[in-house]
């Protein structure tokens, strides 16, 4: 034990060490963010579909009974 300190590598173990806490930061960010854009995109897929079942009725696409039925089901 000459002059290595605490850290048993010195400062290649400190390197390696800080890689390594980084890593798992950036895999738990990346983790995260995926899931918040999943969530995210479920809910757009059914507004979207909303959106434009509102603007077939707008356009005189489908009548008021077919809306009503197909917001039930989208709903």
């Amino acid at each position: 034990m000459m002059g290595y300190g605490i850290l048993p590598f010195g400062w290649i173990g400190f390197v390696l060490m800080a890689f390594f806490w980084v890593l798992i930061a950036v895999i738990i960010f990346a983790v995260a963010r995926w899931v918040v854009s999943a969530l995210n995109h479920k809910d757009e897929s059914r507004n979207s579909a909303l959106d434009i079942l509102k603007e077939r009725y707008a356009k005189g696409e489908i009548n008021k009974e077919e809306f009503e039925d197909k917001k039930r089901d989208l709903l």
